[in-house]
């Protein structure tokens, strides 16, 4: 008996030591569980946040046409100087013009006897006619510095004009009655002198031409200005026969330009003339000291330089501005009445200018 009892404790100690050892494992084993457990949440604490990094967009500039703040053709802006061409106005004999249309900037102002005379300004823009070219003024060569290099293309004029051109510094002029008489021709449907035409690659290939755009003249910007107030038409009173009224067009948001209530044409596309901008500067003047003929009056010498009031068209809208420019060689800057600098609509723009004599009473805004 006593030996039956010492086996049945030992086997019995055996079952415990057994049990133990399984609840042991059993605890080390959920412990390591609970540590593997913590290990993998301790783990994703810590894991990288999604990537939040916002992409940049990338704004590609488009080179611009110095002239008339457009994208310039192809991507590229042309590698030649600004061309100016004075085209004649005379009312039954010059008009319809050629080439009005193709130019970037075209200037309008007074002749001898307020008859109203262009110069039309090219360089992202091409024509393959331009004319009747006419001859050359005082105010041409005063506006002409401001584009760097320009070629200044006319047809004759009074010799000490044509000896002024020679004699500013950076322009090139092309008198088109002599040297560079290869790059005119004349038609036969019209008579002298108002047949007389040129085109915009024969000028630009005359040599001298220096291969340098000019710097823009104007400020350009997509809004309109504050301030501005809804215009239906401005009517500007040059002199008889040379009425001018720019009536804006909802349909193609342009200025179309009038004469006596109809529209002019450009015969080379036998397109409506049109502008995306209207500039009007009050200009004072003064008669200059030689006449274009027997009994004529001297030349009407506007200054471009300085300051003044006026108006700027866009939109369907207009603006009262001053306009300044220091010397013949800086642009013209607008501005409110307060100094605000005013931008143009990118596109083609005509300056009219309008001296101080015919202003009085001589511009009417239409709403």
């Amino acid at each position: 008996m006593g030996n039956l009892s010492r086996r049945l404790q030992g086997a019995a100690r055996s079952k415990l030591g057994i049990a133990a050892t399984a609840v042991v494992v059993a605890s080390l084993a959920t412990l390591g569980v609970v540590t593997a457990c913590a290990k993998t949440s301790k783990t994703a604490a810590v894991a990288p946040a999604p990537s939040t990094t916002v992409k940049k967009r990338v704004v590609v500039s488009r080179p611009l046409c110095p002239l008339t703040g457009l994208p310039a053709p192809f991507g590229v802006v042309p590698a030649r100087p600004a061309l100016m061409v004075k085209v004649g106005n005379e009312p039954g004999h010059a008009r319809p013009q050629s080439g009005l249309n193709e130019a970037d900037v075209v200037f309008d102002t007074p002749a001898e006897s307020f008859i109203m005379r262009y110069i039309a300004v090219y360089q992202c823009g091409n024509a393959a006619a331009v004319g009747p070219t006419r001859s050359v003024r005082w105010v041409d060569y005063q506006i002409a510095p401001q584009f760097g290099n320009p070629i200044l293309a006319f047809a004759g004029g009074i010799g000490q004009n044509v000896q002024a051109v020679a004699a500013t510094p950076g322009v090139l002029g092309a008198n088109l009655l002599t040297a560079q008489s290869g790059a005119a021709y004349r038609t036969t449907d019209r008579r002298p002198p108002d047949n007389l035409y040129t085109s915009t690659s024969a000028l630009w290939a005359l040599p001298g031409a220096l291969p340098r755009p000019p710097r823009p003249i104007f400020r350009y910007t997509p809004r309109l200005p504050v301030g501005a107030l809804p215009l239906a038409s401005a009517e500007l009173n040059f002199s008889q026969g040379t009425d001018v009224v720019w009536q804006w067009q909802p349909a193609t948001r342009a200025w179309l330009h009038t004469y006596s209530g109809a529209a002019d044409i450009d015969t080379l596309t036998q397109q409506p003339v049109t502008a995306t901008n209207v500039v009007i500067e009050v200009a004072p003047f003064t008669t200059g000291p030689y006449a274009e003929c027997t009994g004529c009056s001297g030349d009407i010498q506007s200054s471009t330089t300085g300051s003044g009031a006026g108006y700027v068209l866009r939109d369907g809208s207009y603006l009262p501005i001053r306009w300044s420019r220091p010397t013949v060689t800086a642009p013209t800057r607008l501005t409110t009445m307060r100094g605000q600098p005013v931008g143009l609509a990118p596109g083609r723009t005509w300056v009219e200018i309008i001296t101080g004599t015919q202003a009085f009473g001589g511009i009417h805004l239409t709403p």
